[in-house]
């Protein structure tokens, strides 16, 4: 089978395009062809594309997520600048708020994490 049929019998779903060469004048010592067509390649096949496409969306969506929590955080620092006082069981102290905050944030993220490895741990199926 010639080259382009059998990029076609392995992907019918495939669309073949016109491969060009590189530079518009011929190789040195070959005579331009009048006429000739260039050899048929498969181009890209649906599913592929789409999936490469698919993953670029999810990259911008990700990076548009990344900038949207970003503005939020510098918005919440910038509100809450002021000293707040935090009462202990012995005590109280004054704190920046958004300390407060910070360190609270930070807590409850590491505790999630500890939380679900501790439940992958006891959910693992035993062999």
């Amino acid at each position: 089978l010639p080259h382009d049929e059998r990029a076609v019998s392995r992907a019918p779903w495939a669309i073949l395009i016109p491969m060009g060469t590189a530079s518009p004048d011929p190789p040195p010592g070959e005579p331009p062809s009048q006429g000739e067509e260039p050899p048929l390649v498969p181009a890209e096949p649906r599913r592929e594309r789409l999936r490469r496409k698919g993953r670029r969306a999810g990259l911008y969506a990700g990076a548009g997520i990344v900038v949207v929590l970003l503005a939020v955080l510098i918005a919440l620092i910038a509100a809450n600048t002021k000293q707040v006082e935090v009462d202990w069981v012995f005590g109280s102290t004054r704190q920046a708020l958004v300390g407060i905050l910070f360190v609270t944030a930070v807590v409850g993220w590491l505790l999630g994490i500890f939380t679900a490895a501790l439940f992958k741990r006891r959910t693992r199926r035993r062999s």
